[in-house]
Order: structure tokens, then sequence, then C-alpha cells
């Protein structure tokens, strides 16, 4: 069997609805939209939450509390075999470093190395936050961890 034998199954491609091309396609006239009305127009639709002038039900239950999603600070998280095999002996971890190797995007407020996995090298660690046990396995392998923030 070669590439050029390869063909779908049976069924497996089907041709699509071709709406609105005239009344001898059986599909024509209003294309299975109905008749007038908003939802019948092109570009026709409402903005989610739209209730057609109704109160919406966003608007219509209260607002209680303080909500601090949008105040919080949020790391990006990177674990200590990601590092491990990223990184060589005696290499220097931080943002830049990580952003270069591809572990983090850089898009929120820092960097917390996480305990997930065994690290071997010895290597300086400068980030935000580091989690106890990453620490502790961290010292243990003889990097040396300066926490930033």
């Amino acid at each position: 069997m070669e590439l050029h034998d390869l063909r779908p199954a049976p069924g497996a491609n089907k041709d699509r609805k071709r709406l609105g091309r005239g009344s001898g396609s059986g599909r024509g006239t209003t294309a299975g939209k109905g008749t007038k009305g908003q939802k019948a127009r092109s570009g026709g639709k409402v903005r989610p939450g739209f209730e057609g002038g109704q109160m919406p039900l966003n608007r219509r239950l209260p607002k209680r509390g303080f909500n601090n999603a949008q105040f919080a600070t949020v790391f990006e998280t990177v674990n200590l075999e990601a590092i491990n095999n990223a990184f060589s002996e005696g290499e220097v971890v931080n943002f830049v470093s990580l952003k270069e190797k591809g572990l983090v995007k850089g898009n929120k407020d820092g960097i917390k190395v996480l305990g997930d996995g065994e690290i071997s090298k010895k290597l300086k660690l400068e980030v935000d936050r580091i989690s106890g046990s990453a620490k502790e396995k961290a010292e243990k392998a003889g990097c040396e961890v300066v926490v930033l923030g």
C-alpha cells in the first residue's frame, strides 16, 4: 500500500448542506432560517446575555461582597523536574533563563518553584516564591536558593 492508495472510510466525508441556492435545490428560499425576524438576517444574532430587552439575569441578581480576582497575585509555576531537565550544572535559574528555555510564558506576576520531581544538579535559583518541599530538595542537592520577593 502506498500513500496515494489511502482513501477515507466510506461515509466519513459528507458534503456540506448548501443552503439558499435556489428553489430547485430543495433548500432555497429562506434556507432553513424561518421567515423574517432578526435571526433570519445576515449578521443577525444577539450578544451573550441579551434577553430581548428584559432585564438580564446578571443585572437582576444582587451583587455582594468583595472579589479579589482582579487584584490577586498570580504566579507561574515550574516544577523541579522541569528545571532539572532544562538546565545544566552551575547555571542560574531566573525569570529570563526560564523564559528562554520555554518553561514560562512571562505573563503573570512572578515565578514559583514547586517540589514535584527530583533535582540532581547544583544550580542557582533566583525566583519570587519556592515551596517548602522544593527548597528542601534544592538545598539537599547543593543548589543556592535566592527568594526575590
